[in-house]
């Protein structure tokens, strides 16, 4: 297995909670980089604030972000650079829990992008964080997922993940899709918000396309108002094939081809990740993705104001 799969070459960094429980880097959501980035003037030239994971600090003017710090941590929040429009985004916040105690709020909004006559569009973003790294500026809105790498190298085999969650769903909502592109169109059905964890065995051909099986899945989905937080909530992590286990559900299955995450493969080229079957329930993944959002739709379609709060991440043994 070659070492630089991925531009994030390290392992996930995680510290010790207990014998049995590793609390992922930056996981209690309490530590996290302010951007002040000022648009295009065309667009008004206000200066807009976005957050990411990370130690605490603030980085002034558009300039492309690289996780800082260790932190495994990406989100949904982007610095755009279209037709030389500078333009940004944010549907991630550090919201407060208590006291000194934070948490990310991630909502789904829809973004406004009007600049005299070149650019008249709206965008629909659900507020997410993953494992991985996000690639600026964002140039156009074509293929989200090869902007993108999602997942970290990872070889243990959890049970749990655990995690607090809150969710508030607006009521009489309604699923949209926005790309910026044609017109806006409502769709039938109602939106979730989702938090999951899958296990994968990647490799690499000799061509530099990098191929995958699942080993772990852990995945649920979220379409209710919670009664505040629900704390210390626990996803189960099945291993193998499992399709035939009673907890299934379809959105469980491998991803599909037009759906891949994407991964630089050792020439250092940005690729899809094919997921290509379910592995051996006793094999050992060397790659982990972790997700929490606010909606579960394909990109950029999604209910506006869905919001899922998340806090305190950490993988049980």
């Amino acid at each position: 297995m070659r070492t630089r799969l991925f531009f994030m070459a390290a392992t996930v960094a995680c510290c010790a909670a207990s014998p049995a429980a590793d609390k992922i880097k930056y996981g209690d959501m309490n530590s996290w980089v302010t951007r002040t980035i000022k648009e295009s003037a065309v667009l008004g030239g206000n200066t807009k604030t976005l957050y990411e994971i990370g130690p605490g600090q603030t980085i002034d003017g558009a300039k492309p972000y690289t996780n800082l710090g260790g932190s495994p941590w990406a989100t949904s929040n982007v610095y755009a650079k279209v037709m030389g429009v500078v333009k940004c985004s944010n549907a991630v916040y550090p919201d407060t829990r208590s006291g000194s105690d934070r948490c990310a709020k991630l909502t789904t909004v829809l973004e406004h992008v009007k600049a005299l006559g070149m650019i008249n569009m709206d965008v629909l973003v659900s507020g997410s964080i993953f494992l991985g790294q996000i690639f600026e500026p964002i140039s156009s809105t074509k293929n989200p997922y090869g902007k993108m790498e999602m997942g970290v190298p990872f070889t243990k085999r959890p049970k749990y993940l655990s995690f607090d969650y809150r969710v508030s769903v607006p009521a009489n909502g309604k699923v949209i899709y926005s790309s910026g592109f044609g017109s806006q169109k409502v769709l039938a059905g109602k939106d979730q918000a989702e938090v999951y964890i899958l296990l994968q065995r990647r490799w690499e051909d000799a061509k530099g396309n990098i191929h995958a099986k699942r080993v772990g899945t852990g995945r649920e989905r979220y379409g209710s108002t919670t009664q505040g937080w629900v704390n210390g909530h626990k996803i189960p992590i099945w291993y193998g094939d499992i399709t035939k286990h009673s907890g299934y559900h379809s959105y469980m299955g491998l991803i599909p081809r037009e759906s891949s995450c994407y991964a630089r493969n050792s020439k250092g080229k940005l690729v899809p990740v094919i997921e290509e079957g379910w592995d051996n329930a006793n094999a050992t993944p060397t790659h982990m993705m972790l997700m929490a959002s606010s909606g579960c739709g394909v990109a950029y379609t999604g209910m506006v104001g869905m919001t899922l709060w998340v806090d305190n991440f950490e993988l049980i043994y």
